[in-house]
């Protein structure tokens, strides 16, 4: 055999197909991220605020970074950027940190389906938006928004428009026990002139000021409503707005991404979030308790209830019909019982379904 000395000169290296870098878990804190809000998102690009408030704010556009790609990122978000944050014309930042949420409006497609879908974050108002009459209002839906916003700890609003089609009797009669800050607008909202302008109701729109000043606000509703509309007398935007098809009665969707706008006049911080027209509120993501806990109305009468009480029309010991009967949850509290036991039968069958499937795939 050869005498011949080794060293390091005779080891090779196989070149790394993914470069030289050595792979790492820890990823950069990026402390000098600048942090702006949110406003919009459309196909994977997000519109934010930068140093709001401040005497260099700026819109910023972003794209995610690719360890957020599995994140929701939704208007009100406050968000860390890096990169050109200048917000020029042709600038890009790159969005690299979500920050602490303090609240986050979420629904599914239905109650089946368990992933969730953020709406909108760091909102502490969720303004419901329905008509009295053309489309016919919807309590369930009502109902379910008002689960969702107790869900997320946000405080639930309540806006009837078109009440000069159909005086919302019921509507008042039903939730004003509640406590809920309700606001009726008796102009012909979505009801397009021969120019072509919306009529609005100036002292509902007066009056939202007030109610929105200094917050972030959520505004959810069928397609239909008047919902941008009352978007756009609020902020002066153009929002599209549109009518409701005369065949189906619903709705015509005109909202097609979610996007925070500032409401001229407000106080700091004032923002209005402006969501796609919903045609279903699903509440895969609230358990059982959650939605029974949300009819404030009800809940008294569950101290009554036996143990593991399912609070359904057959539920042995049920306290819930005696409640309703005595008239403790109010003239209307038998639709409410009715839309609570809707909702509770929902989350069973949806369970029942998953069950089915599992069984089936196994």
């Amino acid at each position: 055999m050869s005498g011949r000395q080794w060293d390091e000169s005779d080891v090779r290296i196989r070149p790394n197909k993914k470069g030289s870098r050595p792979r790492t878990k820890d990823r950069p804190k990026h402390d000098d991220a600048v942090q702006a809000r949110v406003i919009g998102v459309d196909r994977g690009r997000y519109t934010t605020v930068a140093d709001e408030g401040g005497t260099k704010e700026r819109t910023v556009l972003a794209m995610r970074a690719r360890e957020l790609r599995r994140q929701p990122v939704v208007p009100g978000d406050l968000v860390g950027l890096v990169g050109d944050t200048s917000g020029g014309q042709d600038a890009l930042a790159r969005l690299v940190r979500i920050e602490e949420r303090s609240t986050l409006l979420r629904r599914s497609a239905d109650d089946t389906d368990p992933v969730e879908r953020a709406v909108v974050a760091n909102a502490d108002q969720v303004v419901v938006v329905v008509a009295a009459a053309d489309p016919e209002p919807r309590p369930g839906f009502i109902d379910r928004a008002l689960v969702a916003a107790h869900d997320a700890g946000i405080r639930p609003i309540l806006v009837i428009t078109k009440a000069d089609l159909k005086e919302p009797t019921e509507l008042l009669e039903t939730y004003e026990p509640l406590g809920l800050e309700i606001v009726v607008s008796r102009a012909g909202i979505g009801e397009a002139d021969a120019s072509g302008s919306l009529p609005v109701d100036a002292e509902a729109v007066r009056r939202l000021h007030t109610i929105l000043d200094g917050h972030i606000s959520a505004l959810l509703g069928h397609s239909g409503v008047g919902k941008s509309t009352l978007v756009n007398a609020l902020t002066g935007v153009g929002r599209a707005t549109g009518g409701v098809n005369k065949v189906t009665g619903r709705g015509r969707h005109t909202s097609s991404s979610s996007i925070a706008l500032r409401v001229p006049d407000a106080a700091p911080g004032t923002w209005v979030v402006d969501t796609p027209g919903v045609r279903s509120f699903g509440l895969a993501h609230v358990d059982e308790q959650g939605v029974v806990d949300a009819f404030e109305d009800l809940v008294p009468a569950t101290a009554d209830c036996p143990r593991g009480c399912a609070h359904a029309a057959d539920a042995p010991g049920c306290a819930l019909d005696a409640w309703v009967e005595e008239g403790k949850a109010g003239p209307h509290g038998s639709e409410r019982l009715a839309s609570l036991r809707k909702l509770l039968a929902s989350r069973v069958e949806a369970a029942e379904d998953v069950k089915e499937l599992g069984e089936h795939g196994a």
